[in-house]
């Protein structure tokens, strides 16, 4: 198994870093004024409806880094979403008019509490909480990014998986008439992904449900999505409408795809290559100002980081396994 930690990565200069630090000062001073807990059932959250709502009663993070964050039209116009459209600026031309709400989330498998819940019930009764993640995606492109959500690990416990749940199943909505994307055959819909056990109670794991203080834009994955920070962003599904916990591993969607080149664990790990290019380095978007589409390409190079960073906190996961095969 190879695990290392890479010299820290130095922060883009996107967002001015006293401005980043005040926001933060701001948000856990508010937290405290409040007398609002971190996690857990201090306040039951209950999503707004319309787009750019502002989400109330948000508590930031301990899990959070200290790099400076991408900006909003990073955030929402340059996203991996083939559901609207392959190119990174499709999903943001093709969502406009989807309406993620009214919206349920279906849970099966191996749990004692399943069935189909509303997007308020499923979420309920935790705090929502800010936590400032890295996003680092396989074409070797990163971002900061400041996601709202709750723990996935709380969802996992309230609905009690049985001794034979081994993974947590997740789908995408399935719905061509919405998702242009849908309409191809560039995929195999819907939209699959799947974590172990320990990796979805893992404290790192988040349902997001905002960013920037916001709900989820459409091109983000309205309402719900999964965020994993310590794997490549197509591990990171998003529209989610069902949760399953299975005995057994399931067979994701870019497997499926491309299982040469994409695997199950998708942990990022800049000693393994892509086929057809190297993860050793990646271009943080934003980082030579403009739009983001603009930055790409012009962007300087930095190091990628094991485990994106986050090494500390999942590397026990996966001791004993051979991270070269299970990529």
């Amino acid at each position: 198994m190879l695990i290392r930690k890479p010299a820290d990565i130095r922060s883009s200069e996107i967002t001015p870093r006293e401005v980043f630090l005040n926001r933060r000062k701001l948000l856990q001073t508010g937290l405290a004024a409040g007398g609002l807990a971190l996690s857990g059932s201090a306040m039951a959250t209950v999503l707004p409806e319309g787009r750019r709502a502002k989400l109330a009663n948000v508590a930031p993070s301990p899990y959070s880094t200290d790099e400076a964050i991408n900006s909003y039209t990073d955030i929402t116009t340059y996203n991996n979403y083939y559901e609207f459209g392959t190119g990174k600026a499709d999903p943001f031309e093709n969502a406009q008019e989807f309406e993620p709400r009214p919206w349920t989330v279906k849970v099966a498998g191996h749990c004692e509490k399943t069935g189909v819940l509303d997007l308020d019930d499923f979420i309920k009764p935790f705090a929502l909480e800010e936590r400032i993640y890295r996003l680092r995606c396989v074409e070797a492109w990163s971002m900061v990014i400041p996601w709202i959500g709750v723990p996935l690990a709380d969802i996992v416990k309230r609905h009690k998986p049985l001794a034979n749940a081994k993974y947590v199943v997740f789908e995408t909505l399935l719905d061509a008439g919405r998702m242009p994307g849908q309409r191809s055959r560039t995929l195999h819909w819907p939209y699959v992904e799947g974590l172990t056990i320990a990796e979805a109670v893992n404290p790192l794991s988040l349902l997001a449900v905002g960013v920037y203080g916001e709900v989820l834009p459409n091109q983000n994955g309205a309402p719900i999505r999964l965020v994993v920070p310590w794997k490549y962003g197509f591990k990171s599904i998003k529209g989610i409408v069902s949760m399953t916990f299975s005995e057994n591993r399931p067979r994701t969607t870019w497997e499926r795809a491309a299982p040469h080149e994409y695997g199950f664990y998708a942990n990022v790990n800049p000693a393994v290559d892509h086929p057809r290019w190297s993860q050793a380095r990646e271009r943080r978007i934003g980082s030579t100002g403009g739009s983001s589409l603009q930055s790409i390409f012009g962007a300087a190079k930095q190091e990628t980081l094991m485990f994106n960073g986050y090494g500390e906190q999942v590397a026990r996961l996966y001791e004993g396994l051979d991270l070269r095969q299970n990529f």
